[in-house]
This record gives structure tokens, sequence and C-alpha cells, in this order.
């Protein structure tokens, strides 16, 4: 389970009771892994989690609600990692099949959350290096 930003915590914990249901019903076992930040982020500790074991293999079934939820780009690399390590992948919510256009539309849309994010990332520490430069003056005209 996955979602991009803290606002969309709720939908996170739909995400996690609809893969807790499907699965307890399935009868399988079970280990839900979520993470919280971009789909274009590889470095997301449950995404790790998961592929490491994958690659250990001990990982017999991977359940993912949308195959957005894994990755917004590269998900098919990891399908291709499960397809050779035997790991059956079910998705839960294939939906409909979406246009090219509306398919590239969304990806369009993530790119640039993930740069607007980091520009005003970096914009913020630039603004608190300045506010640290002022603070320190200030002391510094005090004592």
């Amino acid at each position: 389970a996955r979602v991009s930003s803290h606002d969309q915590k709720e939908d996170l914990e739909r995400q996690k009771q609809v893969l807790e249901l499907y699965c307890s019903r399935q009868g399988w076992t079970f280990e839900i892994i979520s993470d919280l930040g971009s789909g274009m982020n590889y470095h997301k500790k449950g995404l790790k989690k998961l592929l490491e074991a994958i690659l250990d293999e001990q990982v017999g079934r991977l359940v993912v609600t949308h195959k957005d939820r894994l990755l917004r780009f590269g998900a098919e690399m990891v399908f291709a990692i499960c397809e050779a390590k035997h790991v059956e992948v079910v998705i839960l919510n294939q939906g409909e099949d979406t246009t090219f256009e509306a398919d590239l539309a969304e990806d369009v849309r993530e790119i640039v959350n993930v740069f607007s994010a980091r520009l005003y990332g970096s914009r913020s520490r630039k603004s608190q290096k300045l506010l640290d430069v002022i603070k320190k003056a200030v002391e510094e005209s005090q004592c």
C-alpha cells in the first residue's frame, strides 16, 4: 500500500484494510507493507523491504490494490523480478483500460508534483539559511 502525501493517510489505511480483508478471505498468510511517499521515489523503506524479501525468496505472492501503488514508473520491472523469482502478482483493481493520453497526463502530473515539491523544498532551505544568518546577526548585535 502506498500514498504520496500525509494528506492521503486515510487512503493508505483504506488500502491496508482492503489488502488485509482480501488476503484473509483467501486464507493466505501475509504481511502488509506500506509506504508514504512519491511513486517516483525508489528509496522508500517499504519498497526496499519488499524487494529484499522477493530477492531472498521469502515472498510467494505480491498483492497490490493498484499497479501504481507500487511505483509510478518501474512497476513492470518489479513485476519482472517477481516473475523471475516465481512470485505471483495479484492486482486487485485493474480498472478500465485507460487511454494512452490519460496515462500520459497522469504521469506528467506526477512529475510536476515531484519537481514542484523539490523546488519548494529547496526554497525552504534557502529561506531557513537566510533566517539563520539574520538571527545570528541580531544576536551578535545585542551582545
